[in-house]
């Protein structure tokens, strides 16, 4: 199933390269799905659960959300090196969220759960990159921006599924252990509907591409660390509290726990309108579109306060969370063609730095103002910043995809 994806040469696509097409980025969405909303995102709905029935503390909640964030950088910049092919990049990934999820429903003590944790942000780092790169090589002779967009619709898709699990669960008064154990099994589940796709019949070949195309870094590919690295850090202050924040104003779980359901649903709308976007600005333009109006939802519960404001928030930040991510995804391949998967993890990398530093900050200044709202503003600035840095004139794309 990884037979490379050529068009014929009058540019119409076979019926048998569109079923191809059509399954890769199917399984594409359902690995990102379990990357990036279990293996990243469960714990934030998650984490009210284990307050309320674990007693886990701030603080303690605090050693567990860095132990992934740091997973996430560590396996982001093993990536970067790494000659593993990606087939087995992805299936090693996809198991290892599965067996910690689901670990995360039987361990206890904050030492086997920060362990567990970590594990989890390592392999989703390696499922975000090598997807990314895997999936966008095979589908650029398609020429159709709604593939890719089904790939990181996963995203949203697995935000929001973990979200409702996780309402449901509450709704019916079950701890959080259920929740872990629950969302684990669902991942190995869906590792095992999609595992023949990223088959290893044609294993390595894709590396060998890698390392042909490979590119020296330039200004350009720096300014696309740097920006997707301000994003991380902007995007990770209401992602990690927007639900937190919604429980200060509303303590019933049936109102507050719609806000991380709410932020996938629209990152999900919100992707798949990009691929339309995308044909008439450009990439790179809407990428720093979706910095502007991440920051819009950032400040808004600074200066509206209330669940309103709140849900608000999730939807502005939710609908471009992804946007962000697929638009700089397909800006490396541009920069970097078949060779961006570096490009991408130095870019995930310094994504994941940036979210290191996000919740020091937000500590900080909440320990000095006693909340979360000058943290916000700090992002909101962040995120400004580097939209203008997107928005200036780019030297001439070296990559065959852009479009």
């Amino acid at each position: 199933m990884t037979t490379d994806l050529v068009a014929d040469t009058d540019g119409r696509l076979p019926r048998s390269f569109e079923r191809a097409a059509s399954s890769v980025a199917l399984a594409g969405l359902a690995a990102l799905a379990v990357a990036m909303g279990v293996g990243r995102f469960a714990f934030t709905p998650i984490l009210p659960m284990m307050q309320a029935d674990a007693g886990l503390s701030v603080a303690a909640g605090g050693w567990l959300a860095s132990a992934n964030y740091l997973g996430y950088l560590a396996g982001s910049v093993a990536a970067i090196r790494m000659r593993l092919a990606p087939e087995t990049a992805i299936r090693s990934g996809l198991l290892g969220i599965g067996i910690a999820t689901l670990g995360m429903g039987f361990a206890s003590g904050i030492a086997l759960w920060i362990a567990l944790r970590a594990l989890a942000g390592i392999a989703s780092a390696w499922v975000l990159i090598f997807v990314s790169a895997w999936c966008l090589e095979r589908l650029a002779a398609a020429r159709r921006p709604v593939l890719a967009s089904t790939v990181f619709a996963g995203v949203g898709a697995g935000i929001a599924a973990a979200g409702v699990v996780c309402l449901v669960l509450m709704q019916r008064q079950l701890a959080s252990a259920d929740a872990w154990i629950v969302l684990g099994t669902l991942s190995l589940l869906v590792t095992g509907v999609i595992w023949p796709v990223f088959g290893s019949r044609e294993a390595g070949r894709g590396a060998a591409r890698e390392r042909g195309e490979r590119r020296r870094w330039d200004g350009d590919a720096v300014r696309l660390i740097l920006c997707y690295g301000a994003w991380g850090f902007g995007y990770i202050i209401p992602a990690t509290f927007l639900p937190m924040l919604a429980r200060e104003v509303v303590q019933d779980p049936a109102v507050f726990g719609w806000a991380w359901p709410i932020f996938g649903t629209a990152s999900v709308a919100a992707t798949f309108a990009a691929a339309g976007c995308s044909r008439f600005v450009g990439n790179r333009r809407l990428w720093a579109l979706s910095h502007v109006t991440m920051a819009a939802g950032v400040i808004l519960p600074v200066i509206w306060p209330g669940i309103l404001a709140v849900m608000c928030a999730a939807f502005l930040v939710g609908s471009t969370f992804m946007v962000a991510t697929m638009t700089g995804m397909q800006e490396a391949r541009n920069v970097h063609g078949a060779g961006a998967k570096a490009l991408m993890a130095a870019m995930t990398s310094a994504f994941a730095l940036g979210q290191i530093l996000g919740p020091v900050l937000v500590s900080s200044l909440a320990s000095r103002s006693g909340g979360f709202r000058s943290g916000l503003v700090a992002a909101c600035a962040l995120l400004l910043m580097s939209a203008y840095a997107l928005a200036r004139p780019r030297p001439a794309p070296h990559g065959p995809d852009e479009r």
